[in-house]
């Protein structure tokens, strides 16, 4: 009897043992499915363990709300994550620059969170994409305005001479002074584009025109792009064009206050890279003339897609202009831009797009340019 009681309770304490070192087991593999699952979700938020594609932009010192060209890059990320069912935080992003040395610090930052692609906005972050391109040739970047060196870089350029050349021709059909101006940012290879341009659609119209040429030496200097304007309007100049980012911001102020005070006189701005008519909108009128409209939306949305359809064109240079309807110039103001500056604009346009009309890119053609006519 005693021996069978013994046994019993030999045999019960027995299966304890095993059902506790199951349990023992399942627990302890628990924690390793934990790590397995926590390293599969830090794989898909990725962005390549579930096969998803992000992309992130970094501006400029403009800010992404500078209602130009940053402006313009965000609204084409925005687009494309409106096509593939995205949100912001979510596959796509932005990292504002508030200087110069921001560029690589959030570059860098936004290659840690893995971003599939990552964009340069701005021909100032150049030399920040080429290094840190280098260093991670598995993830995709992409320079706007600009060549980089990098099987891994996409370069996105555009012909803005040729729709400065158009702004020009506006300019100079509309002035009745025959005093024009052109406010730049930083007085660079780029923007002497949009300048040579301009000189060169305004000279085409009349050899005699007066162009006036400044440089606030920033794209987010509002209050100098401001007094600018406000040195040019006194002078007689009716007509500006800026290509200077966030600066411009201050031109458009000028020009409505003025516009305010006096109004019957005229203080018409070109705008930049997006349509800028709301910027110039004042009570029942507006001071925008035109906008050198330059798709950097379509740009940024369309290389956004190729690299998610895995056609990314690294190590290439994309150029957009005229021909591909990338450059336009904005005909929003009806009123300012009448019959006859439209019928000039598309006269010249036809010309530029045939080849007839060869638009100079730099100082030393422009000078070739005008001598020649």
């Amino acid at each position: 009897m005693f021996k069978s009681r013994f046994l019993l309770m030999f045999s019960l304490l027995l299966a304890i043992g095993l059902i506790l070192g199951a349990c023992g087991s399942s627990e302890d593999g628990g924690e390793a499915g934990g790590d397995t699952n926590e390293k599969e979700e830090k794989e898909q938020t990725s962005g390549e363990g579930n096969g998803d594609f992000s992309v992130a932009m970094v501006t400029d010192v403009g800010g992404v709300d500078d209602k130009s060209f940053n402006q313009s890059a965000w609204e084409g990320l925005q687009a494309f994550g409106e096509e593939h069912g995205l949100s912001k935080g979510e596959g796509f992003d932005y990292a504002q620059s508030e200087s110069d040395a921001d560029y690589t610090t959030n570059i860098n930052r936004l290659v840690r969170q893995d971003y599939n692609l990552i964009f340069g906005i701005g021909y100032l972050l150049q030399p920040a994409i080429e290094e840190v391109a280098a260093q991670y040739p598995d993830t995709k970047f992409s320079v706007v305005d600009s060549v980089a060196k990098g099987d891994n870089v996409a370069s996105v350029t555009f012909k803005e001479h040729q729709g400065s050349f158009l702004a020009g021709v506006a300019a100079a059909k509309k002035t009745k002074t025959n005093k024009i101006g052109f406010v730049g940012g930083v007085d660079g290879d780029l923007i002497n584009k949009f300048e040579a341009g301009y000189v060169a659609g305004a000279k085409s119209v009349n050899p005699d025109i007066d162009v006036d040429v400044q440089y606030a030496e920033s794209f987010a200097a509002a209050d100098k792009g401001k007094l600018i304007a406000s040195n040019m309007y006194s002078k007689g100049i009716d007509v500006i064009y800026h290509a200077s980012g966030a600066t411009g911001n201050g031109v458009f102020a000028q020009a409505k206050d003025l516009k305010k005070n006096n109004p019957d006189e005229d203080y018409w701005v070109i705008g930049v890279d997006r349509d800028q008519y709301e910027e110039g909108a004042i009570e029942d009128t507006n001071v925008t003339l035109t906008s050198m409209v330059k798709r950097v939306d379509i740009a940024v949305q369309d290389v956004a897609n190729q690299a998610k359809q895995g056609e990314f064109p690294g190590g290439k240079v994309l150029e957009y202009g005229l021909d591909d309807d990338a450059i336009s110039i904005a005909r929003t103001n009806e009123e300012a831009l009448n019959e006859e500056i439209i019928a000039a604009v598309e006269d010249w346009k036809e010309k530029i797009v045939n080849g007839d009309v060869e638009v100079p890119s730099n100082r030393d053609d422009l000078k070739t340019y005008v001598d020649s006519l």
